[in-house]
């Protein structure tokens, strides 16, 4: 668009007879044109026009995730009767990663009690996210990473938590095939926290030496694949996990940036995980 003027005012200068005037002429018009696509006086006066009118919805993207995301996981926290102390500080260590103003601390935890009410309902919530991110398909699969962080906070995925992730995840659009499939895949991501190997207290390199059975079965189920599936679909899973936990892609879809760092510890896991498949199979 920053160009607009310029081609215009060329084109000005060729019709009419290579003239200075119409190039003057041109180069007004090339302004008047990029004036209009930038959402007039009001988008020049607010920093944003039709052509920049994603950076609007982007933050009310942004500010309905951070609600969204705080508020169920105080849903989620309650919903086996109290919120743990490993809960707690599992929030607590959220909003020190995100490095959080006060302000926004303070919302995170108003977001974080209101969810956790007893009798809250989650539908309007929802319906607000679903309607906000609905040209952003990828910030609902990070809403469900953060939510399965939570849940598993004190180490173990409670009945109770289980079910309220179903509710949450059926409300956002998944069906219950799609989402049993997507918390399969997170919990094998999640056996891959720190790009190793996680299982009982062990530790193992994803690079090298001797690879338990479970260790593969983790791996494909991190990647949402299986053992009788070929190097290419293995390796067509891999690279759509991640493109969808691309910080650029998630930043242009409204992800808050401060949040980019739960998506780029997640393709460490999802490269952890394929790395040991490759090893295993031999793949290049």
């Amino acid at each position: 668009m920053r160009y607009i003027k310029y081609i215009t005012a060329i084109i000005g200068f060729y019709l009419f007879g290579h003239s200075f005037f119409g190039a003057f002429i041109g180069l007004l018009a090339g302004i008047f044109i990029s004036f209009k696509l930038s959402g007039g006086l009001i988008g020049q006066l607010s920093g944003f026009g039709n052509v920049g009118g994603m950076k609007v919805l982007n933050t009310e993207r942004q500010t309905v995730f951070f609600e969204t995301v705080f508020t169920l996981m105080g849903t989620l926290a309650k919903s086996d009767g109290r919120v743990s102390e490993q809960e707690i500080a599992h929030i607590e260590s959220f909003m020190t990663q995100l490095n959080m103003s006060a302000t926004h601390r303070q919302q995170a935890i108003l977001h974080f009690k209101t969810g956790s009410t007893l009798g809250y309902e989650i539908e309007s919530l929802i319906q607000k996210f679903n309607r906000v991110t609905a040209t952003s398909p990828n910030l609902k699969q990070m809403l469900m990473v953060y939510l399965v962080r939570v849940a598993l906070a004190d180490g173990q995925l409670h009945p109770k938590e289980a079910e309220t992730m179903r509710l949450i995840a059926v409300q956002l659009g998944y069906s219950e095939q799609a989402y049993k499939q997507l918390l399969a895949m997170l919990l094998g991501q999640d056996q891959f926290s720190g790009g190793h190997y996680q299982s009982s207290g062990s530790q193992s390199s994803a690079g090298g030496g001797y690879t338990s059975v479970n260790e593969i079965d983790v791996a494909y189920q991190a990647l949402g694949v299986s053992k009788d599936d070929s190097n290419a679909v293995i390796k067509k899973a891999y690279r759509r996990l991640i493109r969808e936990y691309h910080p650029d892609k998630l930043t242009g879809q409204g992800l808050p940036e401060a949040m980019i760092k739960e998506a780029t510890e997640r393709t460490q896991e999802i490269q952890a995980a394929y790395d040991l498949i490759k090893q295993q199979r031999g793949m290049r």
